[in-house]
Protein backbone atom coordinates (compact mmCIF):
# COMPACT_ATOMS: atom_id res chain seq x y z
CA UNK A 1 0.00 0.00 0.00
CA UNK A 2 1.02 3.52 -1.12
CA UNK A 3 2.05 5.84 1.97
CA UNK A 4 3.78 9.44 1.82
CA UNK A 5 6.73 10.03 4.36
CA UNK A 6 6.56 12.38 7.09
CA UNK A 7 8.08 15.26 4.94
CA UNK A 8 6.57 14.30 2.01
CA UNK A 9 3.27 14.88 3.74
CA UNK A 10 3.90 18.20 4.97
CA UNK A 11 5.30 19.23 1.06
CA UNK A 12 2.15 18.31 -0.17
CA UNK A 13 0.19 20.56 2.61
CA UNK A 14 2.70 23.57 2.08
CA UNK A 15 1.29 23.02 -1.60
CA UNK A 16 -2.14 23.35 -0.66
CA UNK A 17 -1.73 26.26 1.87
CA UNK A 18 0.15 28.36 -1.19
CA UNK A 19 -2.88 28.03 -3.51
CA UNK A 20 -4.96 29.27 -0.75
CA UNK A 21 -2.75 32.09 0.05
CA UNK A 22 -3.00 32.77 -3.90
CA UNK A 23 -6.79 32.12 -3.70
CA UNK A 24 -7.00 34.76 -0.54
CA UNK A 25 -4.82 37.56 -1.60
CA UNK A 26 -6.52 37.18 -5.15
CA UNK A 27 -9.56 37.92 -3.58
CA UNK A 28 -8.75 41.02 -1.80
CA UNK A 29 -7.20 42.62 -4.54
CA UNK A 30 -10.27 41.94 -6.87
CA UNK A 31 -12.21 43.37 -3.45
CA UNK A 32 -9.98 46.17 -3.80
CA UNK A 33 -9.36 46.66 -7.37
CA UNK A 34 -11.87 44.81 -9.50
CA UNK A 35 -9.18 42.72 -11.12
CA UNK A 36 -6.63 39.82 -10.41
CA UNK A 37 -3.42 40.99 -10.44
CA UNK A 38 -0.16 39.29 -10.62
CA UNK A 39 1.07 40.55 -7.04
CA UNK A 40 -1.79 37.65 -5.68
CA UNK A 41 0.79 35.23 -7.37
CA UNK A 42 3.41 36.34 -6.56
CA UNK A 43 2.62 36.55 -2.70
CA UNK A 44 1.47 33.34 -2.69
CA UNK A 45 4.66 31.76 -4.92
CA UNK A 46 6.70 33.82 -2.03
CA UNK A 47 5.37 32.14 0.73
CA UNK A 48 5.45 28.60 -0.85
CA UNK A 49 9.35 29.58 -1.78
CA UNK A 50 10.01 30.54 2.01
CA UNK A 51 8.14 27.68 3.55
CA UNK A 52 9.80 25.41 1.06
CA UNK A 53 12.92 26.40 2.79
CA UNK A 54 11.67 25.40 6.13
CA UNK A 55 10.30 21.84 4.76
CA UNK A 56 13.95 21.46 3.14
CA UNK A 57 15.71 22.33 6.66
CA UNK A 58 13.30 20.25 8.68
CA UNK A 59 13.90 17.36 6.06
CA UNK A 60 17.35 17.09 6.97
CA UNK A 61 17.35 18.23 10.83
CA UNK A 62 14.03 16.57 11.96
CA UNK A 63 12.95 13.68 9.27
CA UNK A 64 10.74 12.00 11.40
CA UNK A 65 8.84 14.70 13.57
CA UNK A 66 5.06 15.43 13.09
CA UNK A 67 4.20 16.88 9.15
CA UNK A 68 1.15 18.85 9.96
CA UNK A 69 2.77 21.29 12.32
CA UNK A 70 4.46 23.32 9.90
CA UNK A 71 1.80 23.75 7.37
CA UNK A 72 -0.86 24.77 10.18
CA UNK A 73 2.31 27.40 10.91
CA UNK A 74 2.54 28.24 7.10
CA UNK A 75 -1.86 28.86 6.72
CA UNK A 76 -2.30 31.07 10.18
CA UNK A 77 0.53 33.18 8.76
CA UNK A 78 -0.62 33.32 5.37
CA UNK A 79 -4.20 34.57 6.50
CA UNK A 80 -2.11 36.76 9.02
CA UNK A 81 -0.62 38.27 6.41
CA UNK A 82 -3.22 38.53 3.40
CA UNK A 83 -5.43 40.28 6.15
CA UNK A 84 -3.09 42.97 7.16
CA UNK A 85 -2.23 43.44 3.25
CA UNK A 86 -6.08 44.09 3.12
CA UNK A 87 -5.83 46.94 6.06
CA UNK A 88 -2.40 48.46 5.00
CA UNK A 89 -0.24 46.67 2.23
CA UNK A 90 2.69 48.47 4.25
CA UNK A 91 2.34 46.95 7.31
CA UNK A 92 2.26 43.65 5.48
CA UNK A 93 5.29 44.10 3.61
CA UNK A 94 7.37 44.88 7.16
CA UNK A 95 5.09 41.52 8.51
CA UNK A 96 6.75 39.56 5.69
CA UNK A 97 10.19 40.38 6.46
CA UNK A 98 9.33 39.57 10.63
CA UNK A 99 8.49 35.89 8.82
CA UNK A 100 11.36 35.69 6.98
CA UNK A 101 13.00 36.41 10.33
CA UNK A 102 10.91 33.73 11.57
CA UNK A 103 11.75 31.38 9.20
CA UNK A 104 15.26 31.64 9.84
CA UNK A 105 15.14 31.31 13.38
CA UNK A 106 12.77 27.91 13.16
CA UNK A 107 15.87 27.19 10.92
CA UNK A 108 19.18 27.82 13.17
CA UNK A 109 16.48 26.86 16.28
CA UNK A 110 16.66 23.06 14.28
CA UNK A 111 20.53 23.07 13.22
CA UNK A 112 21.73 24.13 16.24
CA UNK A 113 19.37 21.79 18.37
CA UNK A 114 19.26 18.60 15.66
CA UNK A 115 21.62 16.44 17.80
CA UNK A 116 20.44 16.68 21.31
CA UNK A 117 17.54 19.32 22.47
CA UNK A 118 17.88 18.08 26.09
CA UNK A 119 21.60 19.87 26.50
CA UNK A 120 18.89 22.65 27.10
CA UNK A 121 18.10 21.27 30.54
CA UNK A 122 21.60 21.85 31.99
CA UNK A 123 21.49 25.13 31.40
CA UNK A 124 17.68 25.31 33.06
CA UNK A 125 18.73 28.15 35.86
CA UNK A 126 20.37 30.56 33.06
CA UNK A 127 17.01 30.54 30.79
CA UNK A 128 15.50 31.22 33.84
CA UNK A 129 17.35 34.18 34.99
CA UNK A 130 17.82 35.53 31.03
CA UNK A 131 13.92 35.25 30.65
CA UNK A 132 13.55 37.62 34.54
CA UNK A 133 16.17 39.70 32.77
CA UNK A 134 14.12 40.45 28.90
CA UNK A 135 11.02 40.54 31.10
CA UNK A 136 12.65 43.89 32.99
CA UNK A 137 14.26 45.45 29.97
CA UNK A 138 10.61 47.04 29.32
CA UNK A 139 10.67 48.58 32.44
CA UNK A 140 14.39 50.44 31.98
CA UNK A 141 14.09 54.20 31.51
CA UNK A 142 16.37 54.36 28.31
CA UNK A 143 15.11 51.77 26.44
CA UNK A 144 11.38 50.79 27.76
CA UNK A 145 8.64 51.95 25.53
CA UNK A 146 4.69 52.25 27.07
CA UNK A 147 2.49 51.47 24.23
CA UNK A 148 -1.45 51.46 25.21
CA UNK A 149 -1.10 51.64 28.93
CA UNK A 150 1.65 48.46 29.10
CA UNK A 151 5.42 48.99 29.40
CA UNK A 152 6.05 45.47 26.82
CA UNK A 153 8.38 47.55 24.42
CA UNK A 154 11.92 47.71 23.71
CA UNK A 155 13.08 50.41 21.35
CA UNK A 156 16.90 50.47 20.71
CA UNK A 157 18.10 52.31 17.42
CA UNK A 158 15.67 51.51 14.98
CA UNK A 159 14.37 48.56 15.99
CA UNK A 160 11.48 47.95 18.52
CA UNK A 161 10.66 44.66 19.69
CA UNK A 162 8.78 43.09 22.96
CA UNK A 163 11.11 41.37 24.97
CA UNK A 164 8.28 39.11 27.05
CA UNK A 165 7.43 36.74 23.76
CA UNK A 166 11.41 35.36 23.73
CA UNK A 167 10.81 35.15 27.90
CA UNK A 168 8.01 33.23 27.63
CA UNK A 169 10.07 30.18 26.32
CA UNK A 170 12.91 30.57 28.40
CA UNK A 171 10.77 30.00 31.37
CA UNK A 172 9.50 26.85 29.73
CA UNK A 173 12.51 25.87 29.23
CA UNK A 174 13.43 26.53 33.12
CA UNK A 175 10.59 25.18 34.42
CA UNK A 176 10.60 21.85 32.05
CA UNK A 177 14.04 21.36 33.58
CA UNK A 178 13.34 22.11 37.55
CA UNK A 179 10.19 20.30 36.94
CA UNK A 180 11.69 16.99 35.86
CA UNK A 181 14.33 17.73 38.28
CA UNK A 182 12.26 17.66 41.37
CA UNK A 183 9.15 16.68 40.43
CA UNK A 184 9.48 13.64 43.08
CA UNK A 185 10.32 15.73 45.85
CA UNK A 186 7.83 18.39 44.60
CA UNK A 187 5.28 16.07 44.90
CA UNK A 188 5.80 15.11 48.82
CA UNK A 189 4.90 18.87 49.21
CA UNK A 190 8.11 20.24 50.90
CA UNK A 191 8.18 23.86 50.77
CA UNK A 192 11.91 24.32 50.40
CA UNK A 193 12.32 22.20 47.13
CA UNK A 194 9.81 25.18 45.98
CA UNK A 195 11.96 27.97 46.11
CA UNK A 196 13.77 28.25 43.37
CA UNK A 197 10.74 27.79 41.69
CA UNK A 198 8.43 30.09 43.20
CA UNK A 199 11.63 32.54 43.24
CA UNK A 200 11.70 32.79 39.88
CA UNK A 201 8.25 32.71 38.78
CA UNK A 202 7.82 35.36 41.70
CA UNK A 203 10.31 37.53 40.20
CA UNK A 204 8.25 37.20 36.54
CA UNK A 205 5.13 38.08 38.22
CA UNK A 206 6.67 41.27 39.94
CA UNK A 207 8.23 42.32 36.94
CA UNK A 208 5.09 41.68 34.95
CA UNK A 209 3.11 44.03 37.43
CA UNK A 210 5.53 46.58 37.64
CA UNK A 211 5.63 46.83 33.57
CA UNK A 212 1.34 47.09 33.47
CA UNK A 213 1.40 43.49 31.42
CA UNK A 214 -1.12 41.58 33.24
CA UNK A 215 -2.15 39.92 30.02
CA UNK A 216 1.72 37.56 30.26
CA UNK A 217 1.14 37.77 33.61
CA UNK A 218 -1.79 35.79 33.45
CA UNK A 219 -0.65 33.39 30.19
CA UNK A 220 2.57 32.83 32.74
CA UNK A 221 0.71 32.02 35.92
CA UNK A 222 -1.41 29.61 33.86
CA UNK A 223 1.63 27.85 32.42
CA UNK A 224 3.54 27.57 35.69
CA UNK A 225 0.18 25.70 36.80
CA UNK A 226 -0.60 23.40 34.01
CA UNK A 227 3.37 22.48 34.05
CA UNK A 228 2.88 22.01 37.65
CA UNK A 229 0.18 19.50 37.56
CA UNK A 230 1.43 17.60 34.72
CA UNK A 231 4.91 16.94 36.60
CA UNK A 232 3.40 16.02 39.93
CA UNK A 233 -0.07 14.71 39.63
CA UNK A 234 -1.50 16.81 42.39
CA UNK A 235 -4.34 18.31 41.86
CA UNK A 236 -4.84 20.17 45.15
CA UNK A 237 -1.37 22.43 43.97
CA UNK A 238 -3.59 23.82 41.05
CA UNK A 239 -6.70 24.30 43.42
CA UNK A 240 -4.12 26.54 45.93
CA UNK A 241 -3.05 28.38 43.05
CA UNK A 242 -6.36 29.44 41.55
CA UNK A 243 -7.07 30.74 45.37
CA UNK A 244 -3.51 33.10 45.36
CA UNK A 245 -4.81 33.76 41.78
CA UNK A 246 -8.32 35.04 42.91
CA UNK A 247 -6.58 36.71 45.73
CA UNK A 248 -3.89 38.58 43.67
CA UNK A 249 -6.51 39.39 40.63
CA UNK A 250 -8.38 41.09 43.75
CA UNK A 251 -5.93 43.05 45.27
CA UNK A 252 -4.27 43.96 41.55
CA UNK A 253 -8.15 45.03 40.87
CA UNK A 254 -7.97 47.45 43.98
CA UNK A 255 -4.45 48.71 43.18
CA UNK A 256 -4.04 49.12 39.43
CA UNK A 257 -6.52 51.34 38.10
CA UNK A 258 -5.71 50.28 34.70
CA UNK A 259 -7.16 46.84 35.66
CA UNK A 260 -10.66 48.17 37.43
CA UNK A 261 -11.18 49.89 34.31
CA UNK A 262 -10.09 46.47 31.56
CA UNK A 263 -12.85 44.59 34.30
CA UNK A 264 -15.46 47.23 34.13
CA UNK A 265 -15.71 47.54 31.10
CA UNK A 266 -15.83 43.61 30.24
CA UNK A 267 -18.91 43.56 32.45
CA UNK A 268 -20.44 46.36 30.75
CA UNK A 269 -18.99 48.18 27.68
CA UNK A 270 -22.24 50.38 26.25
CA UNK A 271 -22.05 52.73 28.89
CA UNK A 272 -18.35 53.45 28.04
CA UNK A 273 -19.26 52.65 24.47
CA UNK A 274 -17.36 56.26 23.35
CA UNK A 275 -14.66 55.89 26.26
CA UNK A 276 -12.69 53.25 27.37
CA UNK A 277 -15.16 50.82 26.09
CA UNK A 278 -14.85 52.03 22.53
CA UNK A 279 -12.59 49.45 21.15
CA UNK A 280 -14.77 46.73 22.59
CA UNK A 281 -17.77 47.87 21.30
CA UNK A 282 -16.53 48.41 17.96
CA UNK A 283 -15.29 44.90 17.95
CA UNK A 284 -18.33 43.28 18.66
CA UNK A 285 -20.18 45.15 15.94
CA UNK A 286 -17.59 43.71 13.52
CA UNK A 287 -18.20 40.57 14.71
CA UNK A 288 -21.60 40.59 14.19
CA UNK A 289 -21.56 42.51 10.71
CA UNK A 290 -20.18 39.56 9.57
CA UNK A 291 -22.85 37.22 10.12
CA UNK A 292 -22.53 33.50 9.24
CA UNK A 293 -20.98 33.75 5.74
CA UNK A 294 -18.97 36.70 6.07
CA UNK A 295 -18.51 39.73 4.13
CA UNK A 296 -15.96 38.47 2.01
CA UNK A 297 -12.29 38.95 1.91
CA UNK A 298 -11.51 42.27 1.29
CA UNK A 299 -14.87 43.73 1.58
CA UNK A 300 -15.06 44.94 5.41
CA UNK A 301 -15.94 48.17 6.66
CA UNK A 302 -13.04 49.37 9.53
CA UNK A 303 -12.95 52.81 8.56
CA UNK A 304 -15.27 55.54 8.32
CA UNK A 305 -16.06 57.85 5.20
CA UNK A 306 -13.21 60.24 6.57
CA UNK A 307 -10.26 57.67 7.07
CA UNK A 308 -10.11 57.03 10.67
CA UNK A 309 -10.07 53.22 11.87
CA UNK A 310 -13.36 52.23 13.67
CA UNK A 311 -11.00 49.87 15.64
CA UNK A 312 -7.71 51.36 17.36
CA UNK A 313 -4.56 48.67 17.39
CA UNK A 314 -6.87 46.66 14.49
CA UNK A 315 -3.82 44.37 12.96
CA UNK A 316 -2.54 43.61 16.68
CA UNK A 317 -4.85 43.34 19.22
CA UNK A 318 -8.70 42.98 17.42
CA UNK A 319 -7.41 41.35 13.72
CA UNK A 320 -9.87 38.38 14.85
CA UNK A 321 -12.52 41.25 14.75
CA UNK A 322 -11.57 41.65 11.01
CA UNK A 323 -11.41 38.08 10.43
CA UNK A 324 -14.71 37.48 11.80
CA UNK A 325 -16.18 40.27 9.67
CA UNK A 326 -14.75 39.14 6.24
CA UNK A 327 -14.93 35.36 6.89
CA UNK A 328 -17.84 35.52 9.26
CA UNK A 329 -19.02 32.73 11.86
CA UNK A 330 -17.79 29.85 9.33
CA UNK A 331 -14.10 31.23 8.69
CA UNK A 332 -13.92 32.73 12.50
CA UNK A 333 -14.68 29.19 13.50
CA UNK A 334 -12.36 27.46 10.68
CA UNK A 335 -9.33 29.50 11.87
CA UNK A 336 -9.89 27.92 15.75
CA UNK A 337 -10.62 24.66 14.38
CA UNK A 338 -6.81 25.53 12.91
CA UNK A 339 -5.50 26.28 16.37
CA UNK A 340 -6.80 23.57 17.93
CA UNK A 341 -5.62 21.06 15.32
CA UNK A 342 -2.21 22.43 16.16
CA UNK A 343 -2.53 22.14 19.95
CA UNK A 344 -3.95 18.73 19.65
CA UNK A 345 -0.70 18.03 17.56
CA UNK A 346 1.39 19.55 20.00
CA UNK A 347 -0.38 17.33 22.97
CA UNK A 348 0.03 14.22 21.62
CA UNK A 349 3.85 15.22 20.91
CA UNK A 350 3.79 15.35 24.96
CA UNK A 351 2.35 11.58 25.41
CA UNK A 352 4.60 10.05 22.78
CA UNK A 353 7.83 11.62 24.25
CA UNK A 354 9.72 9.06 26.60
CA UNK A 355 11.75 11.15 28.71
CA UNK A 356 10.00 14.07 31.32
CA UNK A 357 12.11 17.05 30.27
CA UNK A 358 10.49 16.76 26.85
CA UNK A 359 7.11 15.89 27.84
CA UNK A 360 7.27 18.77 29.77
CA UNK A 361 8.89 20.96 27.39
CA UNK A 362 5.98 19.68 24.67
CA UNK A 363 3.20 20.35 27.21
CA UNK A 364 4.61 24.01 27.92
CA UNK A 365 4.91 24.77 25.13
CA UNK A 366 1.76 23.64 23.08
CA UNK A 367 -0.32 25.11 26.51
CA UNK A 368 1.24 28.30 26.35
CA UNK A 369 0.74 28.22 22.86
CA UNK A 370 -3.02 27.82 23.17
CA UNK A 371 -3.67 29.96 26.70
CA UNK A 372 -2.28 32.35 24.65
CA UNK A 373 -4.65 32.05 21.43
CA UNK A 374 -7.96 31.81 24.30
CA UNK A 375 -7.12 35.04 26.14
CA UNK A 376 -6.78 37.49 22.91
CA UNK A 377 -9.74 35.38 21.82
CA UNK A 378 -11.40 35.38 24.77
CA UNK A 379 -11.24 39.15 25.36
CA UNK A 380 -12.58 39.97 21.90
CA UNK A 381 -15.79 38.24 22.72
CA UNK A 382 -15.77 39.05 26.15
CA UNK A 383 -15.47 35.83 27.51
CA UNK A 384 -12.84 37.17 30.03
CA UNK A 385 -11.38 41.06 30.20
CA UNK A 386 -9.25 42.26 27.41
CA UNK A 387 -5.64 41.77 27.55
CA UNK A 388 -3.30 43.14 24.77
CA UNK A 389 -1.28 40.48 23.76
CA UNK A 390 -1.05 38.60 20.31
CA UNK A 391 -2.99 36.48 18.25
CA UNK A 392 -0.13 33.63 17.26
CA UNK A 393 1.38 33.96 14.01
CA UNK A 394 -1.34 35.97 12.50
CA UNK A 395 -1.30 39.16 15.01
CA UNK A 396 0.96 42.18 12.95
CA UNK A 397 4.45 42.12 15.04
CA UNK A 398 7.25 41.02 14.82
CA UNK A 399 8.67 39.68 17.96
CA UNK A 400 5.43 37.47 18.62
CA UNK A 401 6.17 35.95 15.24
CA UNK A 402 9.62 35.39 15.76
CA UNK A 403 8.83 33.35 18.78
CA UNK A 404 6.19 31.13 17.98
CA UNK A 405 8.20 29.88 15.51
CA UNK A 406 11.60 28.99 17.68
CA UNK A 407 8.01 27.66 19.44
CA UNK A 408 7.26 25.47 16.54
CA UNK A 409 11.12 24.67 15.70
CA UNK A 410 10.92 23.47 20.09
CA UNK A 411 7.79 21.07 19.35
CA UNK A 412 9.58 19.57 16.08
CA UNK A 413 12.82 18.62 17.63
CA UNK A 414 10.86 16.58 20.62
CA UNK A 415 8.36 14.79 17.46
CA UNK A 416 11.36 13.73 15.74
CA UNK A 417 12.83 12.08 18.91
CA UNK A 418 9.35 10.52 19.87
CA UNK A 419 8.34 9.02 16.50
CA UNK A 420 12.33 8.18 15.90
CA UNK A 421 12.78 6.08 19.42
CA UNK A 422 9.25 4.57 19.19
CA UNK A 423 10.39 3.46 15.15
CA UNK A 424 13.76 1.87 16.63
CA UNK A 425 11.93 -0.22 19.28
CA UNK A 426 9.43 -1.65 16.91
CA UNK A 427 12.36 -2.15 14.50
CA UNK A 428 14.23 -4.08 17.62
CA UNK A 429 10.94 -5.97 18.33
CA UNK A 430 10.61 -7.57 14.83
Amino acid sequence: MFSLSYRNRELVNLFVVALLTGFGFASVYIARQDVVSTGSLSYALFFFALYLVAHVVARVTVPQADPYLLPMAALLTAVGVTEIYRLNPDNAFHQGLWIVVGVAAFSGTLLFLRHDYRRLESYKYLFGLAAIGLLMLPALPAIGETVNGARLWVHVGGIQFQPGELAKIMLIVFLAGYLREKREVLAQGRIKDFGPLLAIWGAAMLVLVETNDLGSGLLYFGIFLAMLYVATARAWFVGAGLVLFLAGAAAVYKAVPRVEERVTVWLDPWPHAHTTGYQIVQSSYSIANGGFAGKGWGKGVFATTNGHDLIPYLPTDFIYSALAQELGLVGAAALLLVYMLFCLRGFRIAMLAQDGFSKLLALGLTFGFALQTFIIVGGILRIIPLTGITLPFISYGGSSVVANFVLLAGLLLVSHRANASSQLALGGEE
